[in-house]
Parts: C-alpha cells; structure tokens; sequence
C-alpha cells in the first residue's frame, strides 16, 4: 500500500522527522494514521489493499470517508465488502470509499451510493457564490439510511463543493 508516510513509520509506530513534518504542518490527520495502521494491518490478510494509494481520511458526523487512487475502489470492495466491514468495525463509523481525481459527478455517484442520482444541478447565489443541488432516487417511504448531512460535510471538505441534496418521490 502507498501512503504519503513512509511504510517504516506506519509499521514501527514511530515517525521519521519526514513524517513529523507532515503531521505537524497539518497535512496528516490523526484519522489518516490511524487508518493507515488498520490497512496496513489488513494487507496480510487482504493482499489487494497491497496495490493501492491511500490519500487521505476524513472524518464528519459518523461516516469516515477514505480518498483512494483512481482505480482502488474495486479492491476494496472485493472480498465481498469483508474490508469496508473489517474498518467499519475497527472505527466504529460508516464507511466511504472515494475516488481521487475523478470528475464532479462520479464523485457524487461514489458519495450517494446505492442512491442513484437523477440530476445535478448548479444553483447561483445573489452573493456570487455557487451551490450544488443533487436529487437522488428515494426507495420506499421509510427515510434515507444515509446520514445527508454528514455527506454534506465530505463533500465541502474533499471538494469544496456545497450540497444541496433533496430526494425524488
């Protein structure tokens, strides 16, 4: 697995002066370590985690969201999701994975799924700032199991995109 710390720090438990220098400055979470050690612990069990990039680990409101390279998501969904369980039931949280560098609207499809999405709309505000209205397909008339507002905050911290999500009847 590729990391932005080095795997000898993630294994040993203690950073080199590189990699105090990115946790200090901000760039490294204290979520990005942790998650870090979970993968790393998983590849021996999981040898497809052996091939990805994990960029970062964002956390809001109970989901924990995981930013992987272009391409990784398939392997974490292998194995019959055992991987997305496995770090589910280590963080306690909800997990998502997302890929980096893919454009607006299969980032949207990634953060929303199983919800199929109907329309992305861009709304322009007075103020000259922008809005993103997302409408997603709602199943049944039980309310979404999807928790709207922590995927608000994801996508504002990820992509600096503002959300306004409504649901389909």
């Amino acid at each position: 697995m590729k990391t932005q710390l080095c795997n000898f720090c993630l294994k040993s438990g203690i950073l080199c002066l590189k990699c105090q220098k990115k946790v200090k400055s901000g760039l490294i979470s204290d979520t990005y370590l942790e998650v870090a050690r979970l993968l790393l612990s998983l590849e021996e069990k999981y040898p497809s985690l052996q091939n990805i990039y994990f960029h970062k680990a964002i956390e809001a409101n109970g989901v924990l969201a995981l930013i992987v390279g272009r391409g990784d998501v398939a392997h974490f969904l292998g194995y019959g999701g055992k991987i997305i369980r496995a770090i589910g039931q280590k963080t306690g949280k909800a997990i998502r994975i997302l890929e980096d560098g893919v454009d607006e609207r299969k980032f949207l499809e990634d953060l929303f799924a199983p919800f199929p999405l109907l329309t992305i709309n861009t709304i322009w505000l007075p103020d000259g700032t922008t809005e993103t209205r997302v409408i997603l397909r709602k199943r049944g008339r039980r309310p979404p199991p999807i928790n709207v507002s922590a995927m608000k905050q994801i996508a504002e911290k990820v992509r600096n995109i503002v959300l306004r999500v409504e649901f389909s009847r």
